[in-house]
């Protein structure tokens, strides 16, 4: 069984920084892409930023230029750091990840719990 345990939400003001955790862990065979989205009631789920293994990077255009994804592949583990933040950007924030159980075998994805990131003004 795989599970994504995200960490690192909570509230901060306007112009302040946060930053989220996601570690992946179960059995795993590799992880192809992992990213963040983020979700408020009653809109979809939207995507925040994704990273490839080999490190390619992918930005919703909203936070270019606030937020940083990076990875460490060794500890099957995503980040999100978040700058700049603004109250608009208050949001369940998911972690996901696209893998592989086993070799040669079917992609899946997984999600986590989500984490509540609220920025007052």
């Amino acid at each position: 069984q795989v599970q994504l345990v995200e960490s690192g939400g909570g509230l901060v003001q306007a112009g302040g920084s946060l930053r989220l955790s996601c570690t992946a862990s179960g059995t795993i065979f590799s992880i192809a892409v992992m990213g963040w989205y983020r979700q408020v009631p009653g809109k979809q789920r939207q995507l925040v930023a994704t990273i490839t293994t080999g490190g390619s990077l992918n930005y919703a255009d909203s936070v270019k230029g606030r937020f940083t994804i990076s990875r460490d592949n060794a500890k099957n583990t995503v980040y999100l750091q978040m700058d700049s933040l603004k109250p608009e950007d208050t949001a369940v924030y998911y972690c996901n990840a696209d893998l592989l159980l086993r070799r040669n075998g079917p992609q899946f994805r997984f999600w986590g719990q989500g984490t509540q990131v609220t920025v007052s003004s």
